[in-house]
C-alpha cells in the first residue's frame, strides 16, 4: 500500500521560474517526483499545476476544487508568486465560478483555508519579491502577510530563491514525509528550513580570504572579494557555495558575478551591483582593517 499526499501548486504573480527550476531536478529528477515514491511507501500526487498539466479548462478547475473538499486538511499547498490583493485585482485569474472570474486571492483564501500545510516557494511568495517592489500597482503581498490579514493559522514554510534551487524544495517535501511538519527550532526566524538557509553565502565563499585579507575586486573579472561591486553574500542566508546550481555544475560567484541576496526578504529593497552600506559585517576581517588605520 502506498500512501498518497494530494499536492496543488498554485501560481501566483511571478514568472514560472521556480516552476522550471524544479523541472530542472536532477536528483530525484522530476520524473521521479512525479511517478515515483519520493519515500519508501509515500508517493506525491500533484493533482494541480497550471505551467505543467496536460489539461485545461472546467476539468482541471473541478480537480482543483474537488482537492480542496475530498481532501480537506489532508493535502499540501504549494504557492509560487505574490498574491495580489489591490481591491480590483484580478490578476492571476483561475477560473470561473457562476460565470465570473476567480482570481488567485479567492483561490489562495479557500485553498489555504482547507489545506494541512503551505510552502511559500520563491522569494515573491515567500517575501513579495519583484511583484511586490514599488510602486507596486497589484498590491501584492508575500504568502505570510495574506494568512495573517486573513486570520488563517496554518503551518507556513518559506522556501525563497529566485528561483530557489530544486533542492531545497524537494529536501523540505522529502523531511515533512520523513519526520513530519519542520518543529519551530528547525525554521529561522522568516520561517525558512535551517538545514538549506542556515548560513551565511559568506561564511562558504571560495573568495572568503580575499575579503579576509582586504583585497577587493574593483571591476568584474579582477581577483579578490566581490563585496565592493554590491555582493549580498555578508546578508545571504543559503548554501549554495556549498550545493551549487545546474546539476553542481557552478554558482553565481563561481561564475565571477556577486550574489544578489535573493534569499532575503530585502532581495528588492537594494541596487543589485552597489556595494552595501549601513551593515554589519564579519568581523573576522578586522584585522586589517585596524592594520590600515594604524591601530
Amino acid at each position: 500500500m502506498v500512501k498518497e499526499i494530494p499536492l496543488v501548486w498554485l501560481p501566483g504573480a511571478a514568472c514560472t521560474g521556480c516552476s522550471i527550476s524544479l523541472l530542472n531536478s536532477a536528483s530525484p529528477t522530476i520524473k521521479n517526483i512525479l511517478v515515483d515514491q519520493i519515500v519508501p511507501g509515500v508517493h506525491i500526487n500533484l493533482r494541480f499545476h497550471p505551467t505543467i498539466m496536460a489539461g485545461a479548462g472546467e476539468q482541471v478547475i473541478k480537480a482543483l476544487e474537488d482537492t480542496m473538499t475530498l481532501k480537506k486538511g489532508n493535502y499540501v499547498l504549494a504557492v509560487d508568486g505574490a498574491i495580489p490583493t489591490g481591491p480590483t485585482a484580478n490578476y492571476c485569474v483561475m477560473g470561473e465560478r457562476n460565470g465570473k472570474a476567480v482570481n488567485i486571492e479567492a483561490r489562495f483564501t479557500e485553498l489555504a483555508e482547507n489545506a494541512l500545510a503551505i510552502l511559500a516557494v520563491g522569494t515573491c511568495a515567500a517575501f513579495g519579491g519583484i511583484p511586490a517592489a514599488p510602486p507596486n500597482p497589484s498590491n501584492s503581498q508575500p504568502v505570510r502577510k495574506v494568512l495573517e490579514a486573513k486570520g488563517i493559522k496554518k503551518p507556513l514554510i518559506n522556501i525563497p530563491g529566485c528561483p530557489p534551487h530544486p533542492d531545497w524544495f524537494v529536501g523540505t517535501v522529502a523531511s515533512i514525509l520523513l519526520k513530519g511538519l519542520p518543529q519551530p527550532e528547525e525554521l529561522d526566524d522568516n520561517l525558512r528550513p535551517l538545514v538549506f538557509y542556515g548560513k551565511l553565502i559568506h561564511e562558504n565563499c571560495p573568495r572568503r580570504a580575499y575579503f579576509d585579507e582586504g583585497k577587493f575586486a574593483k571591476k568584474f573579472g579582477d581577483e579578490g572579494c566581490l563585496y565592493e561591486l554590491g555582493c549580498k553574500g555578508p546578508i545571504t542566508y543559503a548554501d549554495c557555495p556549498t550545493r551549487h546550481w545546474n546539476s553542481g555544475t557552478n554558482w553565481v560567484i563561481g561564475a565571477g558575478s556577486p550574489c544578489l541576496g535573493c534569499t532575503q526578504p530585502e532581495f528588492t529593497g537594494y541596487a543589485f551591483y552597489e556595494k552595501l552600506v549601513d551593515v554589519e559585517l564579519p568581523v573576522v576581517g578586522a584585522y586589517w582593517q585596524t592594520s590600515k588605520e594604524g591601530k
